[in-house]
């Protein structure tokens, strides 16, 4: 089974090393490693994809890093076999590809982009909500997502009452038809969105909404 693991470690020599071999003695063989964000406290954070066999307990993973110096597991979930963690180019050659429709490619594919549950582009249509676009996995909205729509930069958002165990965070943009819109990520039980993960998608909004209508 494959696992996605984010944990955070002091950006020093032998550190992911020390890692990489604590996850392999504890049953784990780890597919890649991508640097998420590295801080200016001294460390880095790691997700690393890995295999684990149907006899090792996930837990197993958490307690191996644990007992090194300086390491935190923020969180480990179950993860697609096989997924790229290098994502970010693929999806904008996606919706590149695609012009007419690149908001509506950005948006399905965002998801697995950013580890996150699910993504909309939602729209202020005068006193109601529009949306967008939706990936397959987005819940219904209601009318306190309509906040959303004055969302002027890209950042972490208020969690929703209705969603109490779920993070968010929103990038603006604006079409080539002057159209405004913010898309929002939906990430269930955590971990909060990362500077350098709102950064990213600020940026791929920004890039969509150029290309759009092209």
């Amino acid at each position: 089974m494959a696992f996605l693991l984010r944990i955070e470690l002091p950006d020093v020599p032998g550190s992911l090393g020390g890692v990489a071999t604590a996850l392999g003695s504890a049953g784990a063989d780890i597919e890649a490693i991508e640097i998420v964000e590295r801080r200016s406290d001294g460390t880095v954070v790691d997700d690393v994809l890995l295999q684990l066999p149907s006899s090792v307990m996930p837990d197993a993973l958490v307690t191996a890093c644990h007992a090194l110096p300086g390491v935190a597991v923020q969180w480990i979930s179950r993860y697609t076999a096989g997924a790229n963690l290098s994502l970010d180019l693929e999806t904008v050659e996606a919706f590149t590809a695609e012009p007419a429709f690149a908001i509506e490619r950005m948006v399905e594919l965002l998801p697995d982009t950013f580890r996150s549950d699910w993504a909309v582009a939602v729209a202020a249509d005068g006193a109601d909500l529009l949306v967008r676009a939706a990936s397959p996995t987005a819940p219904k909205l209601g009318e306190s997502a309509h906040s959303w729509t004055s969302v002027a930069s890209a950042q972490r958002l208020e969690t929703l009452p209705e969603w109490e165990s779920t993070v968010l965070a929103g990038a603006p943009g604006k079409d080539r038809d002057g159209r405004a819109f913010v898309v929002v990520l939906g990430r269930h039980g955590g971990p909060a969105f990362l500077d350098s993960e709102v950064a990213r998608l600020g940026h791929m909004v920004s890039l969509a909404a150029s290309v759009q209508g092209e």
